[in-house]
């Protein structure tokens, strides 16, 4: 982080990120979701996921302490990470001591859903990452939206507790920040929309995306789009488009 504050004593602040993906696909033949389960398994299994989470680790620069994970049967997989940071402390004689915050955490899930109705499948994923002291999650963002296809992205960040500077001043947050979206890619920006629900005066900010193009192909399985009639490929796409509006709303709109 630029521009570090002169504190007495520990950085406690306890900083809190929640990122939720949401990838929707079209699966209504046996084949279709059988094919549809087959991808979940590839893409987000737990070896897979653990893989991801140890990346996100290295990347704030903290230890892994412990690591649980497992699969479920027929879909879904939960990964739970105890990591620590090192933080350097000086004592009242001058010497120098390195102490772990073992605070903190990294975490996966992951929800598969299917709509009775219409064959739109849902597969859900949450991170929650939480540190304390300098470190911010918000630099992992842009490799966890690559690492995933998302159609609808939510994030959550907040910023609890207070430590003190050198004078003994409150501090309740140490970095400057107006949005979410200063930490994604701009390239990455331009495919979605993006709106914010920050409360600012209680270090609290939501942002939420919803992809722009629906390229139909990319969520059939082993179907070419042009095997389907007119009507159907308008029928599904809309179907889809609906989907992702009622989740990235929040509300049932149709």
């Amino acid at each position: 982080m630029e521009n570090k504050l002169t504190l007495y004593g520990f950085n406690n602040l306890t900083k809190s990120l929640s990122f939720n993906i949401y990838d929707v696909c079209y699966a209504k033949s046996a084949r279709e979701q059988k094919d549809y389960i087959a991808y979940i398994d590839e893409q987000y299994n737990s070896e897979r996921l653990t893989n991801i989470l140890y990346d996100v680790t290295n990347m704030i620069g903290a230890n892994v302490l412990n690591v649980s994970k497992q699969d479920y049967d027929p879909q879904g997989a939960s990964v739970t990470f105890l990591i620590a940071e090192e933080s350097m402390v000086r004592s009242k004689n001058g010497d120098t001591v390195v102490a772990h915050l073992d605070k903190s955490h990294v975490t996966v899930h992951t929800y598969p859903e299917f709509h009775p109705d219409n064959s739109i499948a849902t597969f859900r994923v949450d991170i929650d990452v939480a540190t304390c002291g300098e470190i911010t999650p918000l630099s992992t963002l842009d490799y966890l939206i690559g690492s995933f296809d998302s159609d609808i992205i939510t994030m959550d960040y907040r910023v609890r507790g207070f430590t003190r500077d050198i004078g003994g001043k409150k501090l309740f947050i140490d970095h400057k920040i107006n949005s979410i979206q200063n930490y994604i890619d701009p390239v990455t920006l331009t495919k979605y929309d993006a709106i914010d629900i920050n409360v600012y005066q209680s270090n609290i900010f939501h942002t939420k995306m919803l992809i722009k193009d629906v390229d139909l192909q990319n969520y059939l399985f082993n179907t070419d789009v042009y095997e389907l009639a007119p009507k159907i490929r308008l029928d599904i796409t809309n179907n889809l488009r609906k989907e992702m509006i009622e989740i990235f709303s929040g509300t049932n709109v149709y």
